[in-house]
C-alpha cells in the first residue's frame, strides 16, 4: 500500500489544537488497524525549541533519538503511543541550515539557491523521510502558525507539491479553523473560516476537510453554510468542541465520523474502530470519585505548558486509581524557611521537575528540606533530583555552601558539577545529554519497587551530573544511589529507601507516561501520595 499523507493547518487565530486533532486522528486511524507516523512543522527560525525560553514556547519535548522537538510531539506520542525521531519536527531553521551547508558543500552544483525549489525540496524531502523511516500508511503533518503567516508560506507550497506528486488519493488537507459566538447577536459566525479558507485556496490549496473549533454546540446551518462557500462536502465539515477531559477528543470527533470520512477520502478500508479500551479509560476518568493534592514546585509556572508532560503523567497515574489528581502550582521564588510551611503544608506528595537557571533554586531546596523532614513524597525529575542532592548536602552532610556548578562557581562542595571527560567530543547544542540512555537499578530499592526490573532506559536533557566524589558520603548518610549507567560511572538515580516514596531521577520519566499506560515512577508517586490521606 502507498503511503497516504495527511496535511493539517491552522486558520483565524492560533492556539485552535491543530496538535490535538492531528494527535486525536491519529489514534483513530491506529484503531482502525493502520500504521501511523506523526510530525510537526515549525515556522520560526530557531534549529530546534532546545534554547527557547519555556515562556515563549512551553516545554521541550524530547524523542527517544535525542531531538528536542515541539511540545505536539508529546500530544502525538501520548495519543498514539509509537516513538517518534528526529525526523518528526522541523523547522524554518533547520531547513535553511541544511540548505545552507548544502550550498557550501556545492552540493547545488553553482545554481543560484532560492526558496522554490531548493527550501521546498527540503521540507518535501523530510515529509518523505518521516513516512520511510517509519514504514508508515499514514503519515499526518501538521504545520505550525496560522494561515496567512509569511513564515508559513514555503510549508504551505512544499505540501501542495507533495501532494501533486502523490495524487490526490494518497493525499488529504484538513483544515482546522475558529467559529467565534458572538453574544450580542446571540449566533456564531462562519465569515472568518470562510477567509481563512479563501486564504489557503490562494496558496493552491483547498481543504478536503474542515474542522470547526467551538465552546458550544453548532448549529446546522453554519455547516452548510461553510460546505457550500468552502466547497467541501456535507459530512466534510466536523465539529470540534472544547472539552474538559483533554482524552475526550478522539471519541467526541469520532462521533462525527471524522476517521471514518478521512479514510473514504484516501481510499483505505474503513474498518472498524477498536476505541474500548480508550472508552473505557475516558469513562474512568469521568468517574473518579477520589482526589489527591500535588504540589509542583517550579520556575515557570505562570505558563502550565512549560510543564506539559509532567501534568499530564501525573494526571494519568490518577486515572489508574480513580484518582482526581489536583495539581497546585507554585512558584519557587515565593517559598522561604517563613513561608514553606503555609503554602506546602495540605499536601499529599511534592514535585520538583526541570529546569535551567539560578532563579527560584533556594525556594526549591527548601521544598525538598520540608518534605524531607515532614515525610512527604516528594518525586525530583532532572533539576529536582540535582536540589534533592544539594538539600541532603547541606542539611544532612552539613556542608552548607554546597551546590551545582550550574548555580555557583565559588562552591567548595559541587555535588553536582561537569564529570571529568563528559562533554569530550559533544555537540552541546542548547543542551548535553540527549534522548534514550540505559539505567541499571539496584534490588531492593523505592526504583526497584516501581520498575520491577533492574534494567531500564529512559530519556535525558541535561547538562550537569551527580559528583563521584561524594557518593560514600551520601551513602554512609543514608541516601541511597539507587540507579546507575551501566558503566558505573554515572548516578542517575536517588532516593531515601526507607521512605515511603523519595526519589530523585536525572532522567525525564513524563516523557514516557501514556493515559492508558502511566509511567511506574508516577504510579508509585501518586500511590504513596493518596496513603497520605489515610
Amino acid at each position: 500500500m502507498e503511503t497516504k499523507y495527511i496535511f493539517v493547518t491552522g486558520g483565524v487565530v492560533s492556539g485552535l489544537g491543530k496538535g490535538i486533532t492531528a494527535a486525536s486522528l491519529g489514534r483513530l486511524l491506529k484503531a482502525r488497524g493502520y500504521k501511523v507516523a506523526s510530525q510537526k512543522l515549525d515556522p520560526y527560525i530557531n534549529v530546534d525549541p532546545g534554547t527557547m525560553s519555556p515562556y515563549q514556547h512551553g516545554e521541550v519535548y524530547v524523542t527517544e533519538d535525542g531531538a528536542e522537538t515541539d511540545l505536539d510531539l508529546g500530544h502525538y506520542e501520548r495519543f498514539i503511543d509509537e516513538d517518534l525521531n528526529k525526523y518528526s519536527n522541523l523547522t524554518t531553521g533547520k531547513v535553511y541550515w541544511n540548505v545552507l551547508n548544502k550550498e557550501r558543500r556545492g552540493e547545488y552544483l553553482g545554481s543560484t539557491v532560492q526558496v522554490i525549489p531548493h527550501i521546498t525540496n527540503e521540507i518535501k524531502e523530510f515529509i518523505y523521510r518521516v513516512g520511510e523511516h517509519s514504514d508508515a500508511d499514514v503519515v499526518i503533518t501538521e504545520i505550525g502558525g496560522t494561515i496567512g503567516d509569511i513564515e508559513s508560506q514555503p510549508f504551505i507550497e512544499a505540501v501542495r507539491q507533495i501532494s501533486l506528486e502523490v495524487g490526490k488519493e494518497n493525499s488529504l488537507f484538513i483544515h482546522v479553523t475558529l467559529v467565534p459566538y458572538l453574544s450580542g447577536s446571540d449566533e456564531h459566525k462562519s465569515k472568518p473560516t470562510q477567509h481563512s479558507v479563501k486564504e489557503l485556496q490562494g496558496m493552491g490549496v483547498n481543504p478536503d476537510i474542515i474542522v470547526l473549533r467551538c465552546d458550544e454546540p453548532l448549529e446546522k446551518s453554519i455547516f452548510d453554510k461553510i460546505a457550500m462557500f468552502c466547497n467541501v462536502k456535507p459530512d466534510c465539515v466536523i465539529e470540534n468542541r472544547t472539552l474538559p477531559i483533554l482524552y475526550e477528543a478522539p471519541l467526541m470527533l469520532e462521533q462525527y465520523n471524522f476517521s471514518a470520512v478521512v479514510c473514504r477520502e484516501l481510499g483505505l478500508l474503513a474498518r472498524v474502530p477498536n476505541l474500548k479500551a480508550w472508552t473505557s479509560m475516558v469513562e474512568r476518568i469521568k468517574s473518579s470519585p477520589n482526589s489527591v493534592e500535588i504540589g509542583l514546585v517550579g520556575k515557570y509556572v505562570q505558563l502550565h505548558d512549560a510543564y506539559l508532560s509532567v501534568a499530564e503523567a501525573l494526571r494519568h497515574a490518577g486515572y489508574l486509581y480513580n484518582t482526581h489528581v489536583n495539581i497546585k502550582w507554585i512558584d519557587s521564588e515565593t517559598i522561604t524557611e517563613e513561608t514553606a510551611k503555609e503554602i506546602l503544608s495540605g499536601l499529599q506528595g511534592i514535585i520538583v521537575p526541570g529546569g535551567f537557571g539560578s532563579r527560584g533554586i533556594e525556594g526549591m531546596i527548601t521544598t525538598c528540606k520540608y518534605a524531607r523532614e515532614n515525610n512527604i513524597p516528594y518525586f525530583g525529575i532532572c533539576l529536582g533530583m540535582q536540589i534533592a542532592s544539594i538539600e541532603f548536602a547541606r542539611n544532612v552532610l552539613g556542608y552548607a555552601d554546597a551546590n551545582s556548578g550550574e548555580f555557583s562557581s565559588d562552591s567548595k562542595h559541587k555535588v553536582i558539577d561537569f564529570m571529568p571527560g563528559q562533554s569530550d567530543e559533544i555537540d552541546k547544542g542548547g543542551t548535553l545529554r540527549l534522548g534514550a540512555y540505559p539505567c541499571v537499578i539496584k534490588p531492593d530499592t523505592t526504583m526497584y519497587r516501581c520498575y520491577g526490573s533492574t534494567n531500564i532506559s529512559e530519556r535525558h536533557r541535561h547538562r550537569y551530573e551527580f559528583n563521584n566524589d561524594y557518593r560514600k558520603e551520601f551513602t554512609d548518610a543514608g541516601m541511597t544511589l539507587s540507579g546507575m549507567s551501566p558503566d558505573g560511572n554515572l548516578v542517575e538515580t536517588i532516593e531515601l529507601t526507607d521512605r515511603p516514596f523519595f526519589v530523585g531521577v536525572q532522567y525525564h520519566p513524563e516523557f514516557k507516561s501514556r493515559p492508558d499506560k502511566p509511567h511506574p515512577l508516577f504510579k508509585g508517586f501518586i500511590a504513596a501520595a493518596m496513603k497520605q490521606q489515610s
